[in-house]
């Protein structure tokens, strides 16, 4: 029997929307902007360098709000960082923990010792009835129009098998731009969403402005998948950059990746190597430009504040 648990009930938010963790992007003002909106939001640990800056950024939002934030937590073995990330999450007590990426069971077992839900990021039914044996408080459906990394199957198909089959809630990401896309996917039985795309060209971003421009100039058209930056497919806008340089992974890496024995080591180099392209790019005016994005950025037409983003999301 599927969850009928709406994703404002679940984290007592006035709008079933989470402003999605983006690598790179959120900030803690652009969580709290979201939060006093009345939507949750969250941000991945790995935007911040040390333990000590992830502990700051966590102890800045909870002063300046009570409402419910996540910390977006990579959990796989590529990730050199989750020990000690994990340790920070657990002892502040976030509200929510997202993981990615590898098996969530270490993190629902601590987090529920303390209270703090769990939301794993799935891509088929699967892995999503995995985590849901596991305890996992909900799953966030990644389908084949999310930015970053993304599934394989289109939003409605997904949505539609895991509320089906699974009796937690199903929170969708991917191709949710608008009000109105909202209401649609909730329709077909989904708890909420989790949005990105459309809050990357906001005020409250410190990424470059060309980053923020991009997001206006170019459409869906133009988003394509690569696997240069993370050793898994990744959407990112075809910039000329990326016209020249092309996007697939070099046939060394492929091979490498494909040897049981090197493939942890070859993905945690490619992915370190990729990341710090991407932060170049993201932070600063540069010609080597991949920037992330989703086909949602189709509906990108300003560079507005997070507030103004989310007016025009709940007026459609």
């Amino acid at each position: 029997m599927k969850s009928s648990k709406k994703l404002n009930d679940l984290l007592n938010v006035k709008y079933p929307l989470i402003v999605a963790p983006m690598f790179l992007i959120s900030n803690t003002k652009m969580v709290i902007e979201a939060l006093n909106f009345g939507v949750s939001a969250a941000f991945p640990a790995l935007n911040y360098k040390t333990n000590k800056e992830l502990r700051s950024a966590i102890k800045a939002i909870k002063s300046a709000s009570s409402e419910a934030f996540g910390v977006n937590l990579i959990v796989n073995k590529s990730n050199p960082k989750y020990k000690g990330q994990l340790d920070i999450l657990i002892e502040e007590v976030v509200p929510y923990i997202i993981t990615s990426l590898g098996s969530p069971e270490e993190v629902i077992k601590r987090a529920h010792k303390k209270g703090i839900k769990v939301f794993c990021d799935v891509t088929n039914l699967d892995y999503a009835k995995k985590v849901e044996a596991l305890g996992a408080d909900a799953v966030i459906a990644v389908n084949n129009k999310a930015g970053g990394h993304c599934g394989n199957t289109d939003p409605k198909s997904l949505i539609t098998e895991l509320t089906t089959h699974c009796t937690i809630p199903v929170i969708t990401a991917g191709g949710i731009a608008n009000g109105s896309h909202l209401k649609e996917a909730m329709n077909w039985g989904a708890a909420g969403a989790s949005v990105g795309t459309v809050f990357i060209a906001c005020n409250e971003a410190t990424i470059s402005d060309e980053y923020k421009q991009a997001m206006v100039d170019y459409g869906e058209k133009d988003i394509i998948l690569t696997d240069r930056i993370s050793g898994s497919h990744l959407t990112i806008i075809n910039t000329p950059y990326v016209k020249k340089v092309g996007a697939k992974a070099s046939w060394w890496e492929r091979t490498l990746l494909k040897n049981k024995w090197l493939k942890k080591y070859v993905k945690m180099f490619i992915y370190m190597r990729g990341m710090n392209q991407v932060k170049k790019a993201a932070e600063g005016a540069t010609y080597k430009t991949f920037w992330c994005a989703g086909p949602s950025i189709e509906y990108v037409h300003k560079i507005q504040p997070i507030k103004g983003i989310l007016n025009d999301f709940f007026k459609s």
